[in-house]
């Protein structure tokens, strides 16, 4: 019997020892932090640190006074009364419920009385007058579908309930993207020939090539009555001039890579990319032919062209090779940048080499004012969807923005259309230049260029 009292006493105080150095650690772990908090002027954990130390050391049966005046003196909320335990310490605080955030919004206007469709067409009728600036159209594609987007200005208070269907469109989907903008989106596996007309008070969006032949002879018959700015592929002209050729093979790149192949490889498949979506298309030169400057534009003039499209590649010293790199697209300006003024000397070598500097620049100036801002939309466009395009496969990061410049590029002072050069990489540049020479790269930067094209008639 004395053996198990023993035995009971001996437990007892075993787990009242394990108890205490329990204790113990949590109040030198408390005190550390409570120096922590004085050092670093951190009220809340400071007040946290001494209501541990008054808990622990309560549990220790030492004097706390001192920790509880000094809590009291920081933390005014603290009632004398409350005493501090261990179920309320430990007990978990109650969290607030989320509140949702007030909405107030006041009621629109509707600025677009309704939108209705037919077989191919959907029709916004809008109660005032509007122009070119009510509509912003944006194609663009991903791995599986072409999107056609149209951002309207407006408001429509039915969109919400708007259901859009057309036969042989994947999907076309309605919302109001923005108080003041109405989206309409096209979303289809092949690629559609869509136009839009605006009128007094209404937009109409056309989709040309469904695949209904009732549908294809209705086209034919309405092409007739189309208003005379209504863009219509059949009736653009666009001539591609694969840049130098024959006995100028232009920039040279490791193992003989010479410009003059890759620039006409690229408009040959531009060429076949722009006919596809309706155009009239012709290249200044189909094969390895030396062409002089002048005669270039002299060809797309006879052509009566709407656009004339210069396609080169880049070329720096050797010293620079493996840092410069990038597409542009350049449209015809007296150049404001060093870097238009050197690529435009290596494009314009071997015509107007008598002309001066300044005489050079009022010839520009004259021949270029009337094109120069379609010429500018025209590029922005261009350098837009090849980026898009380039990007895509390539990813970002690899594909660089160099910009839409304005050059003194003789091969573009004659033409009497908007016109822009592109250069599509930098043959000297050791990444850019394995690209230029693969079928992949160049059916890409033709892709393009002709979505850039699509999309430049489109708006203007």
């Amino acid at each position: 019997m004395v053996k198990i009292v023993f035995s009971l006493l001996l437990i007892v105080n075993c787990l009242l020892g394990a108890s205490k150095s329990f204790y113990q650690d949590k109040y030198t772990d408390s005190k550390k932090e409570y120096l922590q908090a004085i050092m670093s002027s951190n009220k809340d954990k400071e007040v946290e640190s001494l209501k541990k130390l008054i808990l622990y050391g309560k549990k220790l049966n030492m004097d706390t006074f001192k920790y509880e005046k000094e809590l009291n003196k920081i933390d005014t909320k603290i009632k004398p009364a409350k005493k501090v335990t261990t179920e309320s310490y430990f007990k978990p605080k109650p969290q607030p419920k989320p509140t949702k955030p007030k909405i107030t919004t006041r009621p629109l206007t509707s600025t677009i009385q309704s939108v209705t469709q037919d077989e191919n067409s959907i029709t916004l009728k809008f109660n005032r007058r509007i122009n070119k600036s009510f509509i912003d159209y944006d194609k663009f594609k991903d791995k599986s579908f072409f999107y056609d987007q149209f951002d309207i200005k407006g408001y429509f208070k039915d969109a919400a309930p708007t259901k859009l269907a057309m036969k042989g469109v994947n999907n076309i989907l309605i919302y109001q993207y923005k108080n003041d903008t109405l989206r309409i989106r096209f979303k289809n596996r092949t690629n559609l020939k869509i136009i839009y007309i605006i009128t007094k008070n209404a937009i109409i969006i056309k989709v040309l090539n469904l695949a209904n032949s009732v549908k294809t002879q209705k086209k034919a018959k309405d092409v007739k009555m189309l208003p005379e700015n209504v863009f219509y592929p059949s009736k653009k002209t666009i001539v591609i001039d694969p840049g130098h050729g024959g006995k100028d093979a232009g920039a040279v790149g490791k193992g003989r890579l010479y410009e003059k192949n890759i620039v006409l490889n690229i408009g040959k498949y531009l060429k076949k990319e722009l006919e596809k979506n309706g155009f009239k298309v012709y290249l200044t030169r189909s094969r390895d032919k030396y062409i002089k400057l002048p005669n270039r534009t002299k060809y797309a003039n006879r052509k009566d062209a709407d656009l004339f499209i210069s396609i080169h590649a880049n070329a720096v010293p050797k010293s620079k090779a493996h840092r410069i790199e990038g597409i542009e697209t350049f449209f015809l300006s007296p150049a404001r940048s060093e870097r238009a003024k050197r690529v435009a000397a290596l494009e314009n070598k071997g015509d107007m080499n008598n002309m001066g500097w300044s005489s050079k620049n009022s010839l520009l100036t004259i021949l270029n004012q009337s094109k120069i801002t379609a010429s500018n939309k025209a590029a922005i466009d261009i350098q837009k969807n090849m980026l898009y395009i380039l990007r895509e496969t390539y990813g970002k990061r690899t594909i660089k923005d160099a910009g839409v410049r304005e050059g003194p590029f003789w091969v573009l002072v004659g033409a009497q259309m908007p016109s822009v050069l592109i250069e599509v990489g930098y043959i000297t540049h050791p990444r850019e230049s394995r690209r230029l020479k693969t079928t992949k790269y160049q059916k890409l930067v033709a892709k393009g260029i002709a979505n850039g094209v699509t999309s430049y008639f489109l708006k203007n």
